[in-house]
């Protein structure tokens, strides 16, 4: 489970904060979800993505979230 805490923790790439996370669907199965912050104050941006694969974990939409989160904000 400690594995699975070190997965959800706010990561910084450069100048963004990416946050990995999981919700559960209402037919079953979980959605991968990042934001991606930067900024500070009156000058942040919060940008939140949904992506469209449906996982059988949270734990998985996670590691989706985490991965594609990451190599956007390398990317940028």
């Amino acid at each position: 489970m400690n594995n699975y805490k070190n997965e959800l923790q706010n990561l910084k790439v450069g100048r963004f904060r990416v946050s990995p996370m999981s919700q559960a669907r209402s037919g079953g199965g979980f959605d991968a979800l990042v934001s991606i912050r930067s900024g500070q104050g009156m000058a942040s941006v919060d940008r939140v993505m949904r992506f469209t694969p449906r996982f059988r974990s949270a734990r998985d939409a996670v590691r989706y979230a985490r991965a594609e989160g990451l190599a956007w904000a390398r990317a940028h």
